[in-house]
């Protein structure tokens, strides 16, 4: 099952996908490499400028693409909300769902709905999104809903008690904390869709250690060295071969985890991937997919 890079990536012909975050980074190159083997790619983009600008970058990669833009806000439920409306408006069914957008390390901030920043783009934006969009997901004969987590979550916690960060702010561990919590969301959601007799299936992915545009919160000592580690280890491309597998591969299933298989998962072609004990803990998963819910107001298998 390993050893898995873009070009193993099957026939996608006659198979639409949205990959939220696609204006840049591994979002970009998933959506390149979903294009180019005939898929019907929607980029998801906060900015519509930005959306536009990758839209025309991706068509420059594959000029045959069949490509548009969702403009989509993971930091407002109102907006997501919003652009799920619009595409379910257009599409009669959405066969993968790449989960992919994301901060990381910034400094303390809020979404508009009050949550903190991290865990709120990353987590609940996407656990909104999914649940929106699990009736076009489910139209589709074998749909993918992949989230794209982090080697940053094996030391990670979720702090239950301070969802938000208000009783203090370490970017590192709120970080992890929203990483987590994409695992913890994928286990579940996969349990919850196959109890529900649901052919939805949910996986995740992980990059590695990529070069991307996430290291502008970084340090200034530390992004001067960001330039090197797509020389050492993955580039955005090569960060992007785990969430390709995860979204297209035959070989995988539902509650499968991939990510790259060298360097103790930090580079090279991608296959399964390790997960810890908390992001396994399915009672853990319950409580945070409640606690989503009540933040949220989306219940993604009512839906269905």
């Amino acid at each position: 099952m390993s050893g898995f890079t873009a070009h193993d990536v099957p026939d996608q012909y006659g198979r639409t996908a949205l990959v939220t975050g696609a204006n840049t980074g591994l979002g970009f190159w998933t959506a390149v490499h979903l294009a180019k083997a005939g898929a019907r790619v929607l980029i998801g983009s906060r900015s519509a400028a930005k959306g536009a600008e990758a839209l025309s970058r991706l068509r420059d990669e594959g000029p045959d693409s069949e490509a548009d833009v969702l403009q989509l806000d993971l930091s407002s439920l109102a907006a997501v909300e919003d652009a799920a409306g619009r595409l379910g408006d257009s599409e009669e069914k959405l066969d993968i769902l790449v989960n992919n957008a994301g901060v990381m390390m910034p400094p303390y901030g809020t979404t508009a709905d009050g949550f903190e920043l991290q865990l709120g783009v990353n987590h609940l934006g996407h656990f909104a999104l999914t649940g929106h969009l699990l009736p076009l997901l489910a139209a589709a004969p074998a749909a993918r809903v992949v989230s794209v987590a982090s080697i940053a979550h094996r030391d990670a916690e979720i702090f239950f008690d301070d969802l938000q960060a208000e009783q203090g702010y370490s970017a590192g561990a709120r970080y992890g904390q929203s990483k987590l919590a994409n695992l913890l969301f994928t286990f579940e959601l996969d349990r919850r869709l196959r109890a529900a007799g649901s052919p939805v299936r949910a996986l995740a992915a992980h990059p590695g250690i990529a070069r991307t545009e996430l290291t502008r919160h970084f340090p200034g000592p530390v992004r001067l060295l960001a330039p090197m580690i797509g020389l050492v280890l993955n580039s955005a491309e090569q960060g992007s071969w785990p969430s390709l597998m995860a979204a297209t591969s035959p070989e995988v299933d539902g509650g499968d985890y991939l990510g790259p298989t060298r360097f103790r998962e930090m580079s090279g072609p991608a296959g399964l991937a390790s997960s810890s004990a908390t992001a396994n803990d399915e009672n853990v998963q319950r409580r945070l997919w409640e606690a989503s819910v009540e933040l949220t107001g989306v219940d993604p298998l009512a839906r269905i």
